[in-house]
């Protein structure tokens, strides 16, 4: 008779995991309106007024072409519960802000707003930023004028472009949040 061995492995389902990859693609006809594509699930977003650019710049309203990674995930705390997700999060504070300014040494990074400095107010009045997925575009280095603040965010009602962000709808957002880590690659174009 055969012995039956317990290992105490705890075995998780796949859908538990983070994946290993997130596809963002321009749609056919619309280059401001795109596809979001990981582990079988495709979603619709927007993007930059600009399209998807390889040779991003401030202002000029593109989605960076590329490859990234999330950081974090900044969150609306007073307004949504926790979120699932395998990335750190960092409630959003009404002090929350980035710089967007290329002549400020905070170029490309958080901000107190509190403290004299000026940036993009993270805790907006609409509904906008209130899930943002940080990503590591223009991080390492950070060149002045390569672009700031390009996150993952929600879309507007009307699916509008974005300044060259990646937009949803929150059920999305909610979907993606549970399946991306720090490990998961952003592959943009």
């Amino acid at each position: 008779m055969g012995n039956v061995v317990n290992s105490g492995t705890y075995r998780t389902s796949l859908r538990d995991r983070p994946v290993k990859r997130v596809l963002v693609r321009a749609a056919a006809g619309n280059p401001q309106r795109g596809w979001l594509s990981f582990d079988h699930t495709t979603i619709p977003v927007a993007l930059g007024r600009g399209g998807i650019k390889a040779n991003k710049r401030e202002g000029d309203g593109a989605t960076p072409q590329g490859v990234f990674h999330p950081i974090r995930l900044w969150w609306r705390g007073d307004r949504h519960t926790r979120p699932r997700t395998h990335l750190p999060i960092r409630l959003i504070t009404p002090q929350d802000g980035w710089c967007e300014d290329p002549k400020d040494r905070h170029y490309n990074q958080p901000v107190r707003l509190d403290r004299g400095v000026d940036g993009d107010r993270l805790a907006r009045a609409d509904h906008l930023y209130d899930f943002i997925i940080e990503i590591d575009q223009n991080t390492r280095p950070r060149i002045a004028g390569r672009g700031s603040a390009v996150f993952l965010h929600l879309a507007r009602e009307n699916w509008g472009p974005t300044a060259g962000c990646v937009a949803m709808r929150k059920g999305a957002m909610l979907r993606l949040l549970a399946r991306i880590g720090t490990e998961t690659k952003i592959v943009v174009g």
